[in-house]
């Protein structure tokens, strides 16, 4: 697996280098955002890791230039602890958010959980690969989403929130289990705002941005659901 590290404080980019090698990650690392794009053309990146703030390129821009033509699992890190911090990078199409300071095992332990994710969502056969109904068209073995006969580009996290409640349509979801499954961690309550700004970026990709939403229902105080 091959991870891309970016960070302009050298000490914690060495740092997360040396974490990931005990791991068995092979790591492409860089103190500035220059010629990243060139080596993202040559090499298979598995994951990405951004720090935000960079004096060329910061990382949000980077993550936005990165999801023109990439959909591998990207992890900020940074020292921005604000919350519209983080719902921005979620909007912009990064994965997770985690703050400096931070203990490298987390970190391991989350690059860990985001590849297995998006390994099975990318990779796994399952018996109903396919879903077609209400116009969504949702491919698990291609990773394509269609709406309307139209192929919209999700990033990996906001795929396996439209197939987990594609899977279960007809059926409340609740946030709780839309979260362990997806992110494969424990629920707490400040998780609910990580999922909101997924499931708002799914409808503006939709175009169901309106005060009732047709596909993805709100069910206040439990969940989401999507009619059959």
């Amino acid at each position: 697996m091959n991870i891309l590290v970016v960070d302009d404080e050298k000490a914690i980019a060495d740092l997360i280098e040396i974490y990931l090698q005990n791991e068995g990650f092979k790591v492409y690392k860089f103190y500035e955002s220059k010629d990243i794009l060139n080596t993202l053309e040559n090499v298979n990146i598995d994951l990405a890791i951004l720090d935000v703030m960079m004096p060329d390129v910061d990382g949000f821009s980077l993550c936005q230039k990165i999801r023109e033509k990439y959909n591998f699992p990207i992890i900020f890190v940074t020292a921005k602890v604000e919350e519209i911090d983080k719902i921005s990078g979620l909007t912009l199409g990064a994965d997770d958010y985690i703050t400096k300071p931070f203990q490298p095992l987390e970190l391991v332990a989350r690059v860990k959980a985001q590849i297995r994710r998006y390994t099975k969502y990318n990779q796994d056969k399952v018996t109903d690969n396919v879903i077609d109904f209400r116009n969504i068209l949702i491919n698990n073995d291609t990773h394509e989403f269609y709406f309307n006969e139209e192929k919209i580009e999700l990033t990996p996290t906001e795929f396996a929130i439209m197939w987990y409640l594609c899977l279960n349509r007809g059926n409340v979801v609740r946030t709780e289990d839309l979260f362990k499954e997806v992110w494969q961690e424990k629920y707490y309550a400040s998780d609910n705002n990580t999922i909101m700004v997924h499931i708002r970026h799914l409808r503006e990709k939709m175009y169901d941005t309106g005060k009732r939403a047709k596909y993805i229902i709100t069910v206040w105080g439990v969940g989401y659901k999507i009619e059959k």
